[in-house]
């Protein structure tokens, strides 16, 4: 049988789409899988490449495909039900402390359970590992370095790298000096650094909601309080939120993720950081920008830095290699004019320095040009597991469930029917074999307790697919013994 058939009543275009259609039903074409060219259809059919254009346009209009610039159509997921901002519902919170230790404690732990899926973490770079590229730069710095290897190092980093990081951010119009850069052991330190230059005991700080817990319990180890300000699934911080939020609170620093938000997934556009940043230093309250995510990006150009629409100095941009890179380096870093000397003299105090073999070989990395590539290729393949996940999830899920459209980094947000409680689910799910984020730990007041993340920073084989069907059926056999409230 001819899969195009020029007889048939049918119009040829709509020939291509049905045979896109049973190569999906077939397993053929998966999520996130690239088409084939138009050129390619148009030969194997002896049809026109329009009526082949013609077929995708109308696929794409039908939400069935995407078309990346200069790449090609790509199969996006058909079942997931997308996540839809919910402003109506947000419950404004006051600021307290911050107390979630326990459950995040058993999160940590579930990472390293031998022969155990974590499905929750946040490691984009499992996705596609440089450790062969970064073990060959190592060892040729080594050859070179020798006893320097295992001295101690400036304060504030190794000057070629911070003279490589600020070139980054002058190539995205940042005005950002080396001197102004502090290299930190990873993000956390870069974070709380910043914290204690523009905060003290009991002070206010506004955070997202959700928010990424490791900033929870940083806050909370701070002794600081925190105030959870809503955030959309898709557009990030809102900025209604936020203005009453500073209005009814002495609000002494907001640190958000304006990029690409974890767990959500979501990105400000440019226009609406530039004026949350006005907005902030109008009041004249910092910013501090965790940034970790930023190069991550699936739109067609990287997000502009907070940092870039800073007037008075009052943004602290904090990022690192953890997330793109190499996690185990720990090699983060902190931007600030303003309060650069205020976080040497923090950094000293908190641990000297930072490991010097580990700069000198991401300095390579960066020089190289060898950095760059492998960022093309992770975040290919990170778009490529989010089609991928979000179908899963969809396939093995109830219905009702509702899943993030992510903009970049490497996690999903899940949320299940109210009366789930996926903290339970979780408890279930490491008795066998795998594990996941519950989302109450992503909230400082008990949100988001029918809510999980789930990551796509995987390398993809069977035992991910069986791990994310099985936690479908535990969510489908959770017993439903109490009234349903709305979502």
């Amino acid at each position: 049988m001819q899969l195009i058939q020029k007889s048939s009543s049918d119009f040829l275009y709509q020939q291509v789409i049905a045979f896109i259609e049973r190569q999906q039903k077939q397993g053929v074409l998966r999520a996130g899988d690239k088409l084939p060219s138009l050129r390619k259809l148009s030969k194997q059919f002896g049809i026109s490449v329009p009526t082949v254009k013609q077929a995708y346009i109308e696929l794409e209009r039908q939400g069935a495909i995407s078309a990346r610039p200069q790449s090609g159509y790509y199969l996006k997921a058909q079942q997931a039900r997308v996540l839809k901002p919910r402003p109506a519902q947000w419950q404004g919170s006051m600021p307290v402390e911050v107390k979630c230790r326990s459950l995040i404690e058993q999160v940590y732990d579930a990472v390293h359970l031998p022969n155990s899926i974590p499905l929750g973490i946040s490691n984009p770079v499992n996705a596609h590992p440089p450790d062969k590229a970064l073990a060959r730069l190592m060892r040729s710095v080594l050859s070179k370095v020798a006893e320097k290897a295992v001295s101690y190092g400036p304060v504030n980093g190794d000057p070629q790298l911070r003279n490589q990081l600020a070139f980054r951010y002058q190539t995205l119009g940042v005005d950002v000096s080396p001197s102004d850069i502090v290299i930190t052991n990873g993000a956390q330190e870069a974070l709380s650094i910043a914290l204690q230059c523009v905060a003290k005991t009991g002070d206010i700080i506004a955070i997202e909601s959700p928010c990424f817990f490791g900033i929870i319990e940083l806050i909370e180890s701070l002794n600081m309080r925190a105030i959870e300000v809503y955030t959309c699934a898709e557009d990030g911080v809102g900025f209604n939120e936020l203005k009453k939020t500073i209005k009814q609170h002495n609000v002494k620093a907001c640190l958000f993720s304006t990029a690409i938000n974890n767990p959500l997934g979501s990105m400000m556009t440019d226009i609406q950081r530039h004026a949350m940043v006005e907005l902030l230093e109008t009041h004249n309250i910092p910013l501090i920008e965790d940034d970790v995510y930023s190069e991550l990006y699936f739109t067609e150009q990287r997000p502009k830095p907070a940092q870039f629409y800073s007037q008075k100095g009052l943004v602290i941009t904090c990022s690192s290699f953890s997330k793109t890179a190499a996690p185990g380096y720990r090699i983060g870093w902190l931007i600030s004019e303003k309060y650069e000397e205020q976080a040497k003299r923090i950094k000293r105090a908190q641990s000297c320095s930072t490991s010097m073999l580990q700069q000198w070989t991401l300095t390579q990395y960066l020089l190289t040009g060898e950095y760059d590539r492998h960022l093309s290729v992770l975040r290919k393949k990170l778009r490529y597991n989010c089609e991928r996940m979000r179908a899963l999830i969809a396939q093995h899920f109830p219905d009702e469930t509702c899943i993030s459209n992510a903009q970049g980094g490497s996690v999903l947000w899940v949320r299940c029917r109210s009366h789930i409680k996926t903290q339970l689910i979780f408890e279930q799910a490491i008795k066998q074999g795998f594990s996941f984020a519950p989302g109450v730990i992503f909230s400082l007041s008990g949100k988001y307790q029918n809510y999980m993340r789930i990551s796509f920073g995987v390398q993809w084989q069977d035992d991910i697919e069986q791990a994310v069907a099985k936690l479908g059926q535990l969510v489908y056999s959770y017993p439903n013994t109490e009234e349903e409230q709305n979502d």
